[in-house]
């Protein structure tokens, strides 16, 4: 068998992510700090890709994640490609969502420690993403938050099955349910996150981080990791498909479409409606309105 021969960073000419290797570490930074750092489909390719090219790198000990600017880590799904892409082809979303969950389980699964470096808000997907690395430093004028049952989603690729394990099970219930912000001292608090610094102390703190795990055992690090992840692992494995497929049925549902429009239109819900027009039978998507009507 032939040797892997590792790459070069600069040599993947990636458009949505910035990939840097050296000093034992691999830092890959989303790019699209002007849709406030989200992942489309592109984006979760190039992350693969990344992932993918850092767990055969021996000369890569750690990865770091980060988001470009000081505004987000990352936001999740890109609701711009969902509303133009997914909202009336389902299928493709079934299949986004595969790259989706691969990229995060390959994140999760990658044998080398990860830190999730903070920068800016981390919301939906992006604390899903923040919470597959094994630590996390942020900067203390951030927050994490999930809008999901807000927006027309569940946050079920991730922070359905992890959070009750992180903070337990009524704070998990009050992240998931009221959509409100948690800023980076509460989220220190409740074990959500390692460490909290002011911004200009934040690559500090990550590089001091990285020199701690860079000075362990490989091997050894590799196997605790595996160890660590049985309870994370085993309530994904048992909920992951089932919400692959829930969530792509309902791409098509009246919740969806009036949240993905509501974001478009940059418009608030009204959620009374649609909780009237349920009671009176007039809920559905626009498609399947269309059919009723014929």
């Amino acid at each position: 068998m032939t040797k892997y021969s590792a790459k070069s960073a600069s040599s993947f000419k990636f458009k949505s992510i910035r990939y840097h290797k050296g000093n034992w570490r691999a830092t890959i930074t989303i790019n699209r700090p002007e849709v406030h750092n989200a992942l489309n489909f592109n984006t979760l390719r190039e992350l693969d890709i990344a992932l993918n090219d850092a767990s055969w790198d021996d000369e890569v000990a750690v990865i770091i994640l980060t988001g470009a600017g000081t505004k987000a880590f990352c936001t999740g799904a890109d609701m711009k490609e969902w509303n133009e892409d997914f909202r009336d082809h389902p299928s493709d979303f079934y299949k986004w969502m595969g790259v989706f969950i691969q990229t995060f389980e390959r994140l999760r699964n990658i044998g080398k420690p990860t830190i999730a470096r903070i920068n800016g808000m981390a919301v939906g997907g992006g604390n899903e993403l923040q919470m597959s690395c094994d630590l996390a430093i942020a900067a203390e004028d951030t927050f994490i938050k999930h809008v999901g049952v807000a927006r027309g989603s569940v946050p079920a690729a991730g922070a359905t099955q992890w959070l009750p394990l992180i903070v337990g099970d009524r704070r998990a219930r009050e992240i998931l349910l009221l959509c409100e912000s948690i800023p980076a001292n509460q989220a220190l608090e409740w074990g959500l996150i390692n460490r909290v610094v002011p911004r200009k102390k934040l690559d500090q703190a990550v590089n001091e981080m990285a020199d701690k795990l860079i000075d362990k055992l490989p091997e050894c690090t590799r196997y605790a990791k595996q160890q660590l992840n049985f309870w994370r692992d085993l309530s994904w494995g048992l909920t992951i498909g089932h919400a692959k497929d829930w969530l792509t049925v309902h791409t098509d549902s009246a919740e969806v479409h009036e949240g993905v429009q509501a974001f478009v239109e940059k418009r608030e819900i009204d959620y009374q409606k649609l909780r009237r027009d349920q009671t009176s039978g007039r809920a559905g998507s626009p498609s399947k309105r269309q059919r009723r009507s014929k």
